[in-house]
């Protein structure tokens, strides 16, 4: 997989996801609001060419899947870049703009994309780096899974 920068910090796996409430005025996500819910934490800026490509299979992962909680949590600065890639994109999933990283910080995220698979109890299962296939049946079988 590849990504704009990669992060090394796989250390939250097995742990409890760390809570957050990221708020840009328009959207708000609290991550406790997902409890009971298995999550896909996306983190992801407009200009950053993976996730740009990784973004068809997320919408259709969420079109597929409808009892998946997919946030995702953009690093945009510049609000207008969000707003019309969101646009141009059709994006449908729960996003919300959070320039100064508050949430990617406590993920030690400096990679994008970058997204962790978080289960009903609220545990980090699963850290993925870059774009991946979210149709490969063996990623569906894991979701399916949890």
């Amino acid at each position: 997989m590849s990504a704009c920068d990669r992060g090394a910090h796989p250390g939250l796996t097995g742990k409890s996801a760390p809570d957050f409430t990221v708020s840009d005025g328009a959207s708000t996500i609290h991550l406790a609001d997902y409890r009971g819910k298995v999550v896909l934490l996306n983190f992801w800026w407009s200009q950053c060419v993976p996730c740009i490509q990784e973004l068809p299979g997320l919408l259709q992962l969420h079109r597929d899947r409808p009892d998946l909680a997919i946030l995702a949590v953009s690093i945009d600065e510049d609000e207008g870049d969000y707003k019309r890639f969101i646009t141009m994109r059709h994006v449908t999933l729960t996003t919300v703009r959070d320039p100064n990283q508050t949430a990617a910080k406590l993920y030690h995220t400096d990679g994008w994309p970058e997204t962790y698979i978080i289960d009903r109890s609220g545990i980090v299962r699963r850290k993925l780096v870059g774009d991946p296939d979210w149709s490969n049946p063996e990623i569906r079988a894991y979701l399916n899974s949890l």
